[in-house]
C-alpha cells in the first residue's frame, strides 16, 4: 500500500505540475539587429523530458493587454491544449522596418530589416530557445504568429522558412503592404505578399491562421463594400487556393464580428489559435 500511494504522490504531482505555467523575461543581444531584445517565455512545467511544441509571437508586448498569461493559465488547468512554450518577442523602435518582408520594400522603402529580423529569430532565438529548453525539432511542431504588421512579418518568415516553421497566425495582418504606391485605377494591385504567392510554383507545406474582425477598419479602397482588412485576408486566402492549398486543411479564416484593430480583439482569439495548432 505504501507504494501504491507513493506512485499515486508521484502522478499527482506530475499532473499538478503540467497545470502550471512560468514565465519568465529575458533581454537578449542580437547580433543581427544590433540591439537587445526583450521576450517573454511562457512555459508549462512539466517534466524535463517531455517534449515540448514552440510558438513564437512577434509584438510580444501587446500579450499583456490581451490577458494572455491569465487566459493561458486557465487553459492550462483544464489540460485543454498540447504542451508548448510561448515566446512573445517585443518589438524595437525600428518595428516598421524589421516587420517587413524579406527582401523587399514597400514602395515608402520600409522593411530594410526584415531579412535580418528573420535571421535572428531562426540564427538567434531559435538556437538560444533549443539549448535551454527541450523542444521538438519538427517544422510541423513549431509554429510563428503576429499582429497587424507583425501578422503580416509571421506570414512572410513562415512561408520563407518551412524547415523551421509549419504553421503561420496573422491576426489581422497588414497584408495591405505594397510595392508601389496605389494606383485607384488598380487598388488591389502590387500588394506585395499577395504577388509573391500568386508567382509561386507551388506554396510550401505550411499551414496559415487568418483572422480580422468586422471593425478592423473602414478603408474600402475598391469599393466593393468590404473592409481592406477582411477583404485582402480573403484575397489572399483565394491564392493560396490557386496554388493547391485547401481551406480548413491548410488555411483556416476567423472572423471576429466587432473586433476591432487592438490587442482586446486579438486576445478574445488567441486561444483558439493555440488550440488550431
Amino acid at each position: 500500500m505504501a507504494v501504491v500511494s507513493y506512485i499515486r504522490q508521484l502522478l499527482g504531482s506530475a499532473l499538478s505540475s503540467r497545470r502550471r505555467i512560468l514565465k519568465r523575461s529575458y533581454l537578449m543581444p542580437s547580433e543581427h539587429l544590433g540591439r537587445d531584445v526583450m521576450i517573454d517565455v511562457y512555459r508549462p512545467t512539466v517534466p524535463p523530458w517531455r517534449l515540448l511544441n514552440l510558438v513564437i509571437f512577434n509584438d510580444g508586448q501587446d500579450l499583456e493587454r490581451m490577458n494572455f498569461e491569465t487566459q493561458l493559465r486557465d487553459e492550462s488547468k483544464t489540460l485543454g491544449l498540447p504542451n508548448a512554450i510561448v515566446v512573445g518577442v517585443h518589438a524595437g523602435d525600428d518595428r516598421m522596418n524589421e516587420y517587413g518582408t524579406a527582401g523587399k520594400l514597400d514602395y515608402e522603402g520600409r522593411g530594410n530589416k526584415a531579412t535580418e529580423y528573420q535571421d535572428f529569430l531562426i540564427k538567434e532565438l531559435v538556437p538560444w530557445l533549443e539549448d535551454r529548453y527541450n523542444i521538438y525539432h519538427n517544422p510541423g511542431k513549431r509554429a510563428i504568429a503576429g499582429f497587424s504588421l507583425g501578422g503580416l512579418s509571421a506570414f512572410d518568415v513562415a512561408w520563407r522558412n518551412p524547415s523551421e516553421f509549419g504553421a503561420a497566425g496573422v491576426f489581422s495582418g497588414s497584408l495591405w503592404w505594397r510595392g508601389k504606391k496605389m494606383n485607384p485605377a488598380k487598388p488591389d494591385a502590387d500588394l506585395i505578399v499577395h504577388n509573391y504567392v500568386r508567382k509561386a510554383k507551388k506554396a510550401p507545406p505550411v499551414r496559415f491562421w487568418f483572422m480580422a474582425g468586422t471593425e478592423d477598419e473602414t478603408s474600402d479602397r475598391n469599393n466593393n463594400g468590404i473592409i481592406d482588412a477582411i477583404d485582402d485576408t480573403l484575397q489572399l486566402m483565394q491564392a493560396l487556393t490557386e496554388k493547391g492549398m485547401m481551406e480548413d486543411t491548410d488555411f483556416t479564416y476567423v472572423e471576429v464580428e466587432g473586433g476591432k484593430h487592438e490587442p482586446e480583439t486579438w486576445g478574445t482569439v488567441i486561444i483558439d489559435f493555440l488550440k488550431w495548432l
